[in-house]
Formats: structure tokens, C-alpha cells, sequence
């Protein structure tokens, strides 16, 4: 019985590709919960939405959607660099993380970040990298990564 409720709860929680309903269906309001949005148009959507597509397999945005209630609980997103180094090697770059709030502890950070890893593996990178904030740290070490170094930035506005 036990593996029938983790296989539902397996079909409940999908990762799939963002799509343009998902506006409507709460993914800006998810990414508020991670960093400043800001007010985004549905012709903004749709424009940025169009421009991301268009880089194909190199530039991944995903979601997780619940089924019963329709809303975004979930998102990540990983775009792939092409190098000169490594013999032209490519590196994936996880960005845009975040669970719902009320969603926490259903492991679904785990799945998002499995999912891009595993296309970047699939894209031919050499390695993932990603940013986060020392509170993060320990999710993302369960997810496989580890410390390398330090992160530095630089704002425009």
C-alpha cells in the first residue's frame, strides 16, 4: 500500500517544462517568495516566455503544479554555458529555486534540482554550478554539491 500512496504522490508532483498558462496559475507570485519580481505584463510574460524558448534545450525553466488545487508550488530553471575550456565543455547554471512556502518538506526542492542537474548531465556539461545563501547551504549539500570557493557580484541598478 505504502508504494501505491508514494507512486501517487509521484504522479501528483510532476517536473515539467514552464508553460505560458502558468502565469495565471501563481509562477510569478512563487518567484516573488524568492527575490523582488516586480510588476510583469502578460505581454512581458509572453515576450520573455517566447525569448526563452527560443534557446531550446539551453535554457530550461521548470515547474511543479499541483494537480488538485492548479498553482505553481515549485520552480528552477538552468541554462547552459559553452566554454573554450575543457575542450569546449559546457557548464549548467541552476538559478530561480524556490518551493512555496506552504509546500516545504515534500522534498520537492530535491526534485526540481534533480531534474536540472539531470539535463544538464543529458546537455553534455561537465559539472552544475549554482549561488545560494548560507542558510541554503545544507539543502543543496542532500541535493550532491558542495562548497567551491566564494561568489562575488556586481549590481547595475
Amino acid at each position: 500500500m505504502e508504494n501505491a500512496n508514494s507512486s501517487k504522490e509521484e504522479e501528483k508532483f510532476r517536473v515539467r517544462k514552464l508553460e505560458l498558462s502558468d502565469k495565471s496559475k501563481g509562477f510569478l507570485e512563487l518567484l516573488q517568495q524568492l527575490t523582488v519580481c516586480g510588476s510583469v505584463s502578460d505581454k512581458e510574460f509572453e515576450d520573455r516566455f517566447k525569448e526563452i524558448s527560443s534557446y531550446g534545450d539551453d535554457h530550461l525553466v521548470c515547474v511543479i503544479e499541483d494537480d488538485s488545487s492548479g498553482k505553481i508550488l515549485a520552480t528552477g530553471s538552468v541554462f547552459i554555458e559553452k566554454k573554450f575550456l575543457r575542450n569546449c565543455g559546457k557548464v549548467g547554471h541552476i538559478e530561480d529555486v524556490v518551493v512555496d512556502g506552504n509546500a516545504r518538506g515534500l522534498q520537492l526542492g530535491k526534485k526540481i534540482v534533480g531534474f536540472l542537474s539531470d539535463h544538464a548531465h543529458s546537455m553534455g556539461c561537465y559539472k552544475v554550478i549554482l549561488d545560494c545563501s548560507v542558510d541554503n547551504k545544507g539543502f543543496y549539500e542532500k541535493c550532491g554539491f558542495k562548497q567551491k570557493e566564494i561568489q562575488m557580484v556586481k549590481y547595475f541598478v
